[in-house]
């Protein structure tokens, strides 16, 4: 009764997460920009990697990592080796942040959880098994198996579709606003949410918790 109740006060079936940044803490930012000497901010280069060619490839599931490493020091021109930017970039994901895993929990008695996440081989494994947030959601879709990226209309479209759910009764939560906006772009409700306590506002107001 109570999963019917709340699906007809929101007019949500789904809440499906974005993992790095609104789950799982990342590490790797202040990383990359100390070895590109501050030249862009944090936002610019969440942009620049959205559409960077060599992440795409790689989280697309489509080169190793190996070439992945290589191709990324080559189009950033960093004063590292490939080696020690995979060693650096596998690490990336810190751990769940404190207090995710009760909110899910709880969430999943009155929802449908799952995730959609732009990701690769190197983190997928340990965000999904070692940090066992993967037993939380119903349904993954981590970019380098599905073979479809955020922001792009057809990730969104094919998600949506794998679900079995209307579009505007999935709640999207990503702390990158191009992805936001692709979630809008095909009707699903979505909210920018950088940090656990993002996540818990954008719930709180909507409703959920």
């Amino acid at each position: 009764m109570q999963f019917r109740n709340n699906q007809a006060r929101n007019g949500i079936e789904v809440v499906l997460f974005d993992l790095g940044g609104v789950l799982v803490e990342l590490t790797g930012v202040p990383v990359l920009l100390g070895w590109l000497n501050h030249s862009m901010d944090a936002e610019a280069l969440w942009r620049y990697w959205l559409a960077s060619p060599a992440v795409r490839r790689f989280e697309l599931g489509q080169t190793t990592a190996k070439e992945f490493g290589a191709a990324m020091v080559r189009e950033l021109d960093l004063p590292v080796t490939p080696d020690v930017f995979l060693e650096a970039f596998t690490q990336w994901p810190r751990g769940v942040y404190p207090g995710v895993e009760p909110l899910l929990e709880s969430l999943r008695r009155s929802y449908r959880l799952a995730c959609f996440s732009n990701n690769n081989e190197l983190h997928w494994e340990r965000i999904c098994t070692g940090m066992g947030l993967g037993r939380y959601f119903e349904a993954s879709f981590p970019s380098h198996l599905i073979g479809h990226l955020k922001p792009d209309r057809a990730a969104f479209e094919y998600v949506a579709t794998a679900l079995g759910c209307a579009p505007g009764r999935i709640l999207f939560l990503d702390d990158n606003q191009v992805n936001v906006d692709g979630a809008f772009a095909v009707g699903m409700q979505a909210r920018r949410t950088g940090g656990f306590p993002a996540v818990q506002l954008a719930l709180a107001e909507l409703g959920l918790m």
